[in-house]
């Protein structure tokens, strides 16, 4: 039977929670600091106040709001009730935008780093001062390591695809995101087998497996918000994850699966399905390629084999998999986002997505979706410049079997910078990003850092990053700026448009990324490549679009009617096979298994725990913990461990423990969970901070950063941030 603990969350309990959060984040009004930047009315005049459409940019969601400005300050964010992407809704994080636009943290003007990197000795400067050296930087580098001795790092923001126009007409093609440090293996996962990655009709689902996906913590809209719809019109879900999540204490069945071996779970659902025959063979017929191949591939994979690897007793494998497949096909085994957990997370990805195949789920109510057409035009851009000296390949090249060219890995990358092969990188330009804190390894990121003769930061706060580079640029919030425009899937919630145009003006010195990278590019004699604005670059965008224009200016989002199901009728998949492939031949042709291999995961020390990461509801990766709302929410990170082992090793619950494995070392407060696996600790990211700009948070909590390892996908090059083992011990002991 599923574990279940004495005190589950209940639905109201969850909800009277999440409301409670929201409100908080809501009840500032106008604090001293609002006083202080913004002017004064003269006595006598009336108040002024207005609504203005945005969309949120306190994560990647995108959520539609209307500002309140009241005197020219933003006083409260409301939720659009028209953007159905976040069903109407504004979370807490979205709420505390308010707070990060008046942040007494916030950069505020130019800074140029005066002693050692990290020491925070700054020098106030113009922006004239601050573009010159920027590109003067730039230049040496050019001239003397080619234009790929530029390494452009953009985060997940709109404005991010200007930082990749950039790094174009410079002549670098050495780009790297988040993204490798988040989903790509999951996105390699699906691509090769259905030829696009998916989005999961959560609301009309019946019947929803997670494995490691936490979405009533860690945000996704509409999905985290659609789970809660589904559950309450009868979808029963499935957790496995080693720790007691809320999405855990919300579902029907909990299984604290063993760290690593997921897919021996999955090839057993896989096993039962095909042994069985409880897939639809006119479906099977027509849309699978390689069942036969993998029918024999899972023929010894029986729920009775995968109970001893994850630890999930097989009557219940053998019960999970024919509920599921009577379900289908509106059942999903959920793919999830971030998937930087294991060297082989392709592949364990691969064994997802063979099961929703078997299930017959693409394309159909409460299973899989295909990406809908949004109707967003591509900007006509000048040809990028053509540099004859530059090297053949990115720096990153060859480090991992399937790498997505426009991502890249930054594991491999840093690794490549340190080593200077196979050619040197002595320039880094970070926008809206911050590996110091979110990759693993940060001794390996201080090292590389090391290699490197100029880093500029671009970003709203002195994050880690930007408090050990040369050059930090003060960004605005996405409440401040003009943004181009951009296209959202919303599975069921409809495919829609949106944009930004500034709510108030920014503040202190403040210049949106898109102005500063203009900016530098003229002084590069590059500026015929930036001879555009962003009005300009969204007209274009928008130019098939008729309607869209009004529909953004009087309803802040605009949707472009087009089929919810059946978009694949008359088409084929994107595959070599042109079906869904469950036996890749590509892999095959590149001597990578073509079917999903398990591997058993390392063997624990006994003196050691496994340290997993993950999500929660409060913050969003390792960008708002510095908040001043949310920080009352949170205000340190702890680790989760076991009673059991606690008690072995003298530690109660609150003891500040020593937490050091092969990559470094923290001290943080025990927080004794029975809800998670003995084997296994758990700590959330964002503290253990370097840079003292970081008010709020300086000196709270550990990084975990500091304590991961740094691992990769083999297939993908994505993080592998749940390999690390660790050394848990009472301070002091």
């Amino acid at each position: 039977m599923p574990n279940r603990l004495n005190a589950p969350i209940s639905r109201r309990n969850f909800l009277k929670w999440s409301g409670a959060a929201a409100a908080a984040a809501t009840a500032g009004g106008r604090t001293p600091v609002l006083h202080a930047l913004v002017p004064a009315n003269e006595p006598g005049t009336a108040s002024q106040v207005e609504h203005k459409f945005s969309v949120c940019g306190m994560c990647l969601n995108k959520c539609g709001l209307i500002a309140r400005v009241e005197d020219g300050v933003v006083t409260k964010l409301d939720p659009n009730p028209k953007f159905l992407k976040s069903r109407g809704m504004l979370c807490a994080r979205g709420n505390a935008g308010v707070t990060q636009l008046y942040d007494p943290d916030r950069l505020k003007y130019p800074l140029l780093r005066k002693g050692k990197r990290g020491e925070g000795k700054w020098q106030r400067i113009s922006w004239d001062e601050a573009l010159d050296y920027a590109a003067d930087k730039m230049k040496i580098i050019a001239e003397k390591y080619s234009r790929c001795g530029m390494l452009f790092t953009p985060g997940s923001d709109m404005q991010s695809t200007f930082v990749h126009w950039f790094a174009e007409v410079f002549g670098s093609y050495n780009i790297t995101t988040h993204e490798s440090s988040c989903l790509v293996s999951r996105n390699r996962a699906y691509l090769d087998t259905f030829g696009e990655v998916p989005f999961s009709d959560v609301l009309h689902s019946k019947y929803i497996i997670m494995a490691g996906a936490n979405r009533f913590e860690a945000l996704i809209t509409p999905d985290s918000i659609d789970l809660m719809t589904a559950r309450k019109n009868g979808c029963k879900l499935v957790v496995l994850d080693p720790r007691y999540t809320k999405t855990a204490a919300l579902a029907d069945e909990w299984y604290p699966v063993r760290p690593g071996t997921d897919m021996a779970f999955f090839l057993a659902l896989a096993h039962v399905i095909i042994m069985e025959n409880l897939y639809d063979p006119q479906f099977a017929a027509e849309k699978l390629s390689g069942l036969n191949e993998l029918a024999d591939h899972v023929m010894s994979c029986t729920p009775e084999w995968a109970e001893t690897e994850g630890d999930i007793p097989a009557a219940d494998i053998r019960r999970i998999a024919r509920e599921l497949a009577a379900a289908a096909p509106a059942a999903i085994v959920y793919p999830g986002r971030r998937t930087s957990d294991y060297i082989n997370s392709t592949q364990i990805r691969r064994s997802m997505a063979i099961v929703n195949a078997l299930l017959g789920n693409w394309d159909q109510p409460g299973g899989l979706l295909g990406a809908r057409k949004v109707g967003l035009a591509s900007p006509e851009l000048p040809e990028a410049p053509f540099y004859e000296d530059n090297p053949d390949d990115r720096l990153d090249h060859g480090r991992a079997h399937m790498m997505f060219e426009e991502e890249g890995s930054f594991k491999h990358m840093r690794d490549a910078i340190i080593e200077q092969q196979p050619y040197p990188v002595k320039g880094w330009f970070v926008y809206k990003y911050n590996p110091m804190q979110s990759l693993a390894n940060r001794r390996k990121t201080l090292e590389m850092i090391d290699k490197l003769d100029f880093i500029v930061t671009v970003d709203i706060a002195m994050s880690d990053t930007a408090w050990m580079s040369d050059l930090v640029l003060p960004a605005p919030s996405s409440l401040e700026r003009q943004d181009p425009a951009s296209g959202l899937q919303g599975s069921s919630a409809c495919a829609c448009v949106v944009t930004r145009d500034p709510v108030v003006p920014a503040l202190f010195e403040s210049r949106p990324v898109f102005d500063i990278l203009k900016g530098i590019a003229g002084r590069l004699d590059l500026g015929e490549y930036f001879d555009f604005t962003v009005a300009d670059y969204r007209k274009q965008q928008l130019r098939k679009l008729p309607d869209a224009e009004k529909a953004l200016h009087e309803d802040g989002v605009y949707y472009n009617p087009s089929k919810l199901y059946g978009v694949y009728e008359g088409r084929v998949y994107k595959t070599r096979s042109k079906k869904i492939e469950l036996h890749n031949s590509r892999y095959a042709d590149m001597g990578i298994e073509p079917m999903p291999v398990y591997q058993p995961p390392r063997q624990i020390p006994s003196d050691r725990f496994r340290l997993v990461i993950g999500r929660n509801a409060y913050f969003t990766h390792c960008s708002t913990q510095n908040n001043a709302l949310l920080h009352e929410l949170m205000p340190e990170n702890t680790l989760w461990i076991h009673p059991k082992p606690a008690s072995r090793l003298g530690i109660r619950n609150g003891s500040t423990v020593v937490v050091s494995s092969a990559a470094g070392r923290g001290e943080i407060k025990a927080e004794l969970k029975p809800g998670i696996r003995k084997d296994t600790v758990f700590m959330g990211s964002g503290f253990g901070v370097l840079s003292t700009g970081m008010s709020n948070i300086f000196g709270s909590g550990a990084c975990v950063a500091e304590l991961l390892e740094d691992y990769a996908d083999e297939l993908s090059g994505n993080s592998a941030m749940h390999e690390t083992f660790v050394q848990v011990s009472r301070k002091g002991a």
